[in-house]
C-alpha cells in the first residue's frame, strides 16, 4: 500500500519553485492566485522542523548520518496520513547502509522529477550559492557534493546528499518501486499546456485545459519576479541578490566560456544526450 506523499524532486535551480507556484495556483479555487511566500505545498523533505516534530526531540545534536537513518521513519509516519502531501526534494534518491530508500515506496504515492539542462543550471546555481562558475561546475561534477555539509548544527535544513548532477538525475529517473514522471524545464517553457497537464495528472490534481492554463499564466516567471521585487522571497539565499532569474532556456550561451561548456559536457555528456540536451555528435542543442 502506498503512502500519501508526492515528492517534487529536482537538482537545485531546475524549476522546482516555479512548478510549486503553478501547483499553488492549480490547487486554488476560482481565482488562480499565488503568494510566493505562502506556497500551498508541504515544505521541503530536508526541513528540520518537520523531522523534529515527527521524532519528538531536537535533532541538532545528531550527526548527519544519524539523522539520515531516521528520515525514512519520518516519511513513513507522515505518509500514513490520509491527506496528500506535496513535498519539495533536493536530495538524490539514495539508499542507506541498511538498504532503506531515503524516500520509501510505502510512504509514496508518486514522484515528479524536474530536470533542466546543466549548462543552464550552472550559472543559475552559481548565482544562488554565491559561488564563481568554475567552482559551481566542479561541485556539479563532485560525487561527494551535498547541501548543508556541516557535522552538527541547528539550521532549518539537514544534510542533503546530491552527488554529481548526473548522479542526481539518474538516482531519480531510474528509481525502482515508485511511480515517477520526468518533466524537463525546457518543455515547461516551450510546451507548457501538455507538460503541466501531464504533471497535474500524476499528482491527482485538476487537469482540464482551462484550469491548467489559468494556473500556468498565474505562475509566469514575470509575475513571480514582480512579487519578489515588491515584497521579497523568504526562500532566497542570503548569498543571492534575487531568487528568480530570467528563467530562460539557452541563456548559458551568454554566460559560459567554451572551456566551461566543455567541462560540463565532459562530466555529464551521457545523461545530457539521454535527455536530449546534446545531439548525436555531442554538441549542445
Amino acid at each position: 500500500m502506498s503512502g500519501s506523499s508526492y515528492w517534487l524532486a529536482s537538482y537545485p535551480k531546475s524549476g522546482n519553485t516555479w512548478f510549486r507556484a503553478f501547483l499553488t495556483a492549480l490547487r486554488g479555487k476560482e481565482e488562480a492566485q499565488i503568494d510566493i511566500n505562502n506556497m500551498q505545498t508541504d515544505g521541503i523533505a530536508s526541513g528540520r522542523r518537520w523531522i523534529d516534530e515527527v521524532l519528538g526531540f531536537d535533532s541538532a545534536d545528531l550527526t548527519p548520518d544519524e539523522i539520515m537513518h531516521l528520515r525514512p521513519l519520518v516519511y513513513r509516519w507522515s505518509g500514513a496520513e490520509p491527506e496528500p502531501r506535496y513535498v519539495k526534494v533536493h536530495d538524490a534518491y539514495v539508499r542507506l547502509a541498511n538498504g532503506d530508500a531515503l524516500f520509501p515506496a510505502e510512504a509514496t504515492t508518486a514522484a515528479l522529477y524536474i530536470v533542466r539542462n546543466p549548462l543552464d543550471v550552472a550559472p543559475s546555481f552559481a548565482r544562488h550559492m554565491g559561488m564563481n562558475l568554475d567552482d559551481t561546475i566542479a561541485a556539479m561534477g563532485n560525487p561527494d557534493f551535498g547541501l548543508v555539509m556541516g557535522t552538527h548544527g541547528i539550521g532549518n535544513q539537514v544534510h542533503q546528499p546530491m552527488g554529481t548532477w548526473s548522479d542526481h538525475v539518474l538516482s531519480w529517473i531510474e528509481a525502482e518501486g515508485i511511480r515517477l514522471e520526468v518533466i524537463r524545464f525546457e518543455d515547461m517553457k516551450n510546451a507548457p499546456l501538455s507538460t503541466f497537464t501531464r504533471a497535474a495528472t500524476l499528482l491527482g490534481l485538476p487537469s482540464n485545459p482551462e484550469r491548467v492554463s489559468r494556473a500556468i499564466d498565474a505562475a509566469a516567471i514575470e509575475n513571480l519576479r514582480a512579487q519578489e521585487a515588491e515584497k521579497g522571497f523568504r526562500e532566497r539565499s542570503r548569498k543571492a541578490g534575487a531568487f528568480f532569474g530570467e528563467g530562460k532556456t539557452g541563456g548559458w550561451r551568454d554566460k559560459l566560456n567554451p572551456e566551461q561548456v566543455a567541462k560540463i559536457v565532459t562530466d555529464h555528456g551521457e545523461v545530457m544526450r539521454r535527455l536530449g540536451y546534446l545531439d548525436d555528435a555531442g554538441n549542445p542543442v
